[in-house]
């Protein structure tokens, strides 16, 4: 069906009335609005005006009587837990220090000992007021309290033969039932085991549900907030699977089997609550604020533990405050070595990796050698050995497009423009000389799940938090050689790495190396390819950490030195020469894929020449 010109300017008409009717809609209601914002803000003012003055200090006192009458009220039988002062004791061992309060029965914070935050200060866990671990229970007939809200009894502090401390709260009702909550903080451990012993449960609890709300403050422990969020995670062991969820934007799960322990994790530390017996449902939570915040995340998870129809029950749980070390969390035998990320995803094959293969080799070295930086570059040398057999098929390969070059030059002035009639040739070229144009790339593919294990090990590994080398810092973040007055888009940031800018470097001379080695494919995107990946480098690796771009620049020298010894001593290229000149003699039987690749490339040259036949008659 045509349109005409009518039907035409009749749908233009239409739109301008429509866009005309919003607009003047939108006026109305806007200015509608601000005159009702008028009589509001006016009549304010005259109550303001006319409202008695009160003594700040008065409301004051007044609502401090009003939250204490509702304590009293919630407390029900608890009467002495309603009102009282908070006492603070410490407690520590080798590896932490806990500062437990009476109020809540509960630990107001956590300090690590041997591990400092991006100011220098010790790490300190469970520290803010939002960090809360409570739950609540019956205080009378009608009324229920959160232990948070009450104040407990005195602590008992004793210490057993083997080392262990074990804190005690108390809290006790007028009519016999009790709460207490125990704390075993062992010598260096960062495991603290925490015991809820409960008298009275069927008055205490409603249907014998435990129901304990966790809430944690991930506060920035990294000098990059932003980068430390891409590295948290909610991590759970959910019906004995271990599983996750990214927390970089925001996430919730709901359990709908036993869970054994939740956790929160940041890049390095992590925060779990360990039910001993499993918790028997719930929901964990988490939100991410703004960039500026030193704020990483706020986790909150509502656990349920459900207790036997019995007078009293203990429930057996832990809590762990410490760092995401692969050893120090596999001994307890609770899958909680998952938390430290080394291969995830469509990567999660590469932990094995790092498992089985780069800790084992990483420890050895460290073993011996006191500087992580040269840990690093050892480690580096013993992959590029042990990948050895490939590389040198890689340059073997290379050398053979070298032999070719020239043939390859004569063939191309030959061909002219017609470039799919060079490739067909090209391809003749190869398969007669025994030369397969891959050879050089798929060394490069089969290494690439090392570089995948690299990436995850060095953005976990705790042992490189904080240690320094050449002009870096901590090598595990990015080095600061340049700050930028301004953020550069594209994941680059508001600096320069010079770790970042060696990688590169180092990475473009490679790139001019091969280029020089390969024939020219007169594809100017395939000629320019090698040079675009170096630039793109610089955009992937400025953010990351130092321990990263200098492994990638140790392999790019050792790679450089290689090529010219291998190319220049080693690899004959006369008798490479010689060999490929048997090979154009024997029989020649090609391969599937060069089958279909020759097909493939006789069929687009039928259709290109069909095209230029059709246009020239035109």
């Amino acid at each position: 069906m045509k349109t005409d010109n009518n039907t035409v300017i009749g749908f233009v008409l239409i739109g301008i009335l429509f866009i005309g009717y919003f607009w003047s809609t939108n006026r109305s209601q806007q200015a509608l609005l601000q005159e009702r914002q008028k009589q509001e803000d006016s009549i304010a003012r005259v109550r303001a005006q006319t409202a008695p003055t009160v003594d700040p200090a008065v409301a004051r006192l007044d609502s401090i009587r009003r939250d204490s009458a509702k304590l009293v009220a919630a407390a029900g039988n608890f009467q002495n837990a309603a009102n009282g002062t908070e006492q603070l004791t410490t407690v520590e061992n080798e590896l932490i220090k806990i500062v437990f309060s009476n109020k809540g029965a509960q630990a107001k914070s956590v300090e690590l000992k041997k591990y400092k935050s991006y100011d220098s200060s010790n790490v300190v866990m469970a520290g803010s007021a939002f960090d809360n671990l409570a739950y609540t229970i019956n205080t009378s007939a009608n009324q229920s309290a959160p232990v948070s809200s009450l104040f407990f009894d005195a602590p008992v502090i004793t210490k057993e033969a083997d080392g262990r401390q074990v804190i005690t709260y108390t809290l006790s009702s007028a009519d016999g039932q009790s709460v207490s909550h125990q704390f075993i903080v062992k010598p260096a451990d960062y495991m603290i085991d925490w015991n809820i012993l409960l008298n009275g449960v069927n008055q205490l609890l409603t249907g014998n549900a435990l129901n304990i709300n966790w809430q944690v403050q991930q506060d920035k422990q990294q000098q990059d907030a932003k980068y430390e969020r891409t590295q948290s995670r909610l991590c759970y062991v959910e019906n004995n699977s271990f599983d996750y969820n990214s927390a970089a934007t925001g996430t919730t799960h709901t359990f709908e089997k036993p869970v054994n322990w939740v956790s929160v994790k940041q890049q390095f530390f992590n925060f779990t609550l360990i039910a001993r017996n499993n918790f028997t449902g719930g929901d964990v939570s988490i939100t991410v604020p703004d960039d500026t915040s030193n704020i990483v995340g706020k986790a909150v998870a509502n656990m349920k533990v459900q207790l036997p129809a019995a007078a009293s029950a203990t429930v057996p749980m832990a809590l762990y405050y410490g760092p995401n070390d692969y050893a120090q969390l596999k001994k307890y035998n609770l899958q909680m070595e998952n938390i430290v990320d080394l291969g995830s995803g469509v990567f999660s094959f590469v932990k094995y990796i790092n498992r089985y293969i780069i800790i084992p080799v990483f420890n050895f070295f460290d073993n011996f050698i006191g500087s992580y930086g040269w840990v690093i570059a050892l480690l580096t040398i013993f992959i590029r050995v042990v990948t050895s057999p490939l590389t040198y098929r890689s340059y073997l390969s290379g050398a053979k497009m070298k032999v070719l070059r020239p043939e390859l030059d004569v063939l191309k002035k030959k061909m002219g423009d017609d470039q799919q009639g060079f490739a067909m040739q090209q391809m003749k070229l190869f398969r007669e000389a025994g030369v397969n144009p891959l050879g050089g790339c798929i060394p490069a593919l089969v290494q690439m799940p090392i570089f995948f294990a690299l990436y995850s090990f060095f953005n976990a590994e705790i042992l490189l938090r904080g240690e320094s080398f050449l002009w870096a810092k901590d090598l595990s973040s990015y080095d600061v050689f340049v700050q930028l007055p301004f953020s550069v888009p594209f994941g680059f940031g508001d600096h320069i790495s010079l770790f970042t800018l060696t990688a590169t470097i180092t990475s473009l001379l490679i790139s001019v190396y091969n280029m020089s080695m390969t024939p020219d494919q007169g594809n100017p995107v395939m000629k320019y390819m090698p040079y675009f990946f170096p630039f793109v480098l610089l955009f992937i690796f400025n953010r990351l950490p130092s321990a990263l771009t200098w492994y990638y620049t140790v392999s790019n020298v050792i790679t450089l030195i290689l090529q010219f010894i291998i190319q220049n001593y080693i690899i004959n290229h006369d008798k490479i020469l010689a060999k490929m000149e048997e090979t154009r003699k024997k029989p020649k039987v090609k391969s599937k894929w060069q089958e279909r690749y020759s097909q493939m490339m006789e069929s687009q040259k039928k259709i290109q020449d069909l095209k230029e036949r059709t246009n020239n008659k035109k």
